[in-house]
């Protein structure tokens, strides 16, 4: 899920930009080239070696500098490249798992909630999960009361929201589908919204006006 309002969601991380023909190069210190036509920087990594191969003509076909001259600053730029390479794949988006977690009760039912606490773990939501265990779910927990509205981009399951308010008291559910820019919205302001998988509420008649019991409904904001 992803907030539409307080916290909007992120858009989808930026893919690397590729280089190309148009992105600035290394050149030889003297006059620029009327015209470059960087035809790129190659790397190919061995057990023992990176070989490169590079060339850079201008327009009358000549090479800026030689593959000798410039070898340095290509080791340089293309170590660089493959850093950030690897760098990107390991930011790679995905679930947030590590996050504390608190008891909950809707009836006889118990629950073990994830908690999003701040802006981010808030934003992040339960993007990216895959499946959820049933009895699982995540509160987000903010401030102060509010109109609170969300949406359901990056998230892959289905789930119904639940809008509680301070003491813990469900003022209004929603259900969401994946993948879907569609807002849901606390018909009042409310602290809390529990995310709990489509249907969990409806098939153990937990309505609107039911209390949620957890320690965090009983505590005040500072």
């Amino acid at each position: 899920m992803g907030l539409t309002s307080a916290h909007p969601a992120s858009p989808a991380q930026q893919p690397l930009e590729a280089l190309n023909g148009s992105s600035p190069g290394a050149w030889a210190v003297g006059n620029p080239p009327s015209r470059r036509y960087p035809w790129g920087l190659l790397c190919f990594p061995t057990p023992t070696m990176i070989t490169f191969f590079s060339a850079t003509f201008r327009s009358s076909s000549k090479p800026v500098c030689s593959l000798t001259g410039c070898s340095t600053a290509f080791l340089i730029a293309c170590s660089l490249l493959l850093a950030g390479t690897s760098a990107s794949a390991q930011s790679s988006p995905g679930p947030q798992m590590g996050l504390a977690r608190t008891q909950l009760t809707a009836g006889m039912h118990r629950l073990d909630v994830q908690l999003a606490q701040t802006p981010e773990q808030r934003q992040i939501g339960l993007m990216w999960r895959k499946d959820m265990p049933v009895h699982e779910g995540m509160l987000f927990v903010f401030e102060q009361a509010t109109t609170q509205c969300f949406w359901m981009r990056n998230t892959l399951i289905p789930l119904t929201a639940a809008f509680v308010e301070e003491d813990g008291t469900i003022v209004n559910l929603a259900d969401m589908q994946p993948q879907s820019d569609d807002s849901h919205c606390s018909s009042k302001p409310v602290r809390f919204v529990l995310e709990m998988n489509q249907g969990w509420f409806a098939k153990r008649q937990v309505k609107p006006g039911a209390k949620l019991g957890g320690t965090l409904f009983s505590k005040r904001p500072s």
